[in-house]
């Protein structure tokens, strides 16, 4: 299967700006470098999204898979990063099927930003499979401890979601951005173009910062993971969606401390 050609489009992560503190002194500090981004689909305006720009190809290569927009890798020829012009260039190999008509229909989401994505959320649920797995609570402890000890964005600047996949308790990808639809896109878009090395997504797990709504229960399904594991709680439709797919989401993951809201089977308890 060929790969899209990608840019390779880095930006800074954060910049530093002077702040007064409560004792009336100024100090420097760093806070996350948010920018626009525009994507354009075969010249044609699509979406800006607001990014820090870690790895801008891959979100975007994430963002037309998870919008249902694109289906296999090979119909994207290339995307092509510009941050002078914040625009991001996408070139489909044949164009994309009723465009218009796929992306007139806009939900906006409780994404950090104001999420969008394109059409009914629950259109496609009944068709997502998900693979048998299963997660021991001593691989839970270790995926938590990973994040507490990562060196990231958000402990010397704060403002910022974190995303990760995981093997077991091995991270593979740690993803941040100032949305955490952000972040779980750029991660969907890594494992794409990892192609025959993300088969079998039965031993993935994933882990976000943020909050399991309805949108994040659905990208992970989509990815294939199912298991996802938040730092913060669950939504009423991201639960009702976890139940009907089977998928296991842990919530109030701190320390040794969880709250397991669905397909408990999944989670080995010690």
């Amino acid at each position: 299967m060929p790969v899209p050609h990608l840019t390779e489009a880095r930006a800074p992560l954060t910049r530093e700006v002077e702040a007064v503190n409560e004792r009336g002194d100024r100090e420097t500090i760093s806070i996350p470098a948010e920018r626009a981004l525009t994507v354009y689909v075969d010249k044609r305006e699509l979406v800006t999204l607001m990014t820090l720009g870690a790895h801008p190809e891959w979100l975007v290569l994430g963002y037309l898979r998870n919008q249902r927009l694109v289906n296999s890798l090979d119909e994207v020829d290339s995307i092509t990063v510009d941050w002078e012009t914040g625009a991001a260039g996408v070139k489909t190999r044949s164009g994309i099927d009723r465009i218009e008509e796929r992306t007139s229909r806009r939900v906006v989401t409780t994404g950090c930003g104001q999420g969008s994505v394109f059409g009914g959320l629950m259109d496609e649920i009944d068709t997502l499979k998900l693979p048998d797995a299963s997660l021991t609570q001593e691989q839970l402890y270790g995926i938590v401890n990973t994040i507490r000890l990562k060196e990231s964005t958000y402990k010397s600047a704060g403002s910022v979601h974190a995303c990760a996949l995981f093997r077991g308790e091995e991270m593979l990808l740690f993803v941040e951005d100032v949305g955490r639809h952000n972040a779980i896109d750029t991660i969907a878009g890594w494992m794409w173009l990892q192609g025959t090395e993300m088969a079998g997504t039965h031993d993935k797990v994933f882990y976000t910062t943020g909050r399991l709504t309805s949108e994040m229960v659905i990208k992970s399904a989509q990815m294939g993971v199912p298991i996802v594991v938040s730092r913060s709680g669950i939504t009423q439709m991201g639960h009702e969606i976890a139940q009907r797919l089977g998928l296991c989401a842990i919530g109030r993951a701190t320390g040794r401390h969880f709250l397991c809201y669905s397909a408990v089977e999944r989670l080995k308890l010690t």
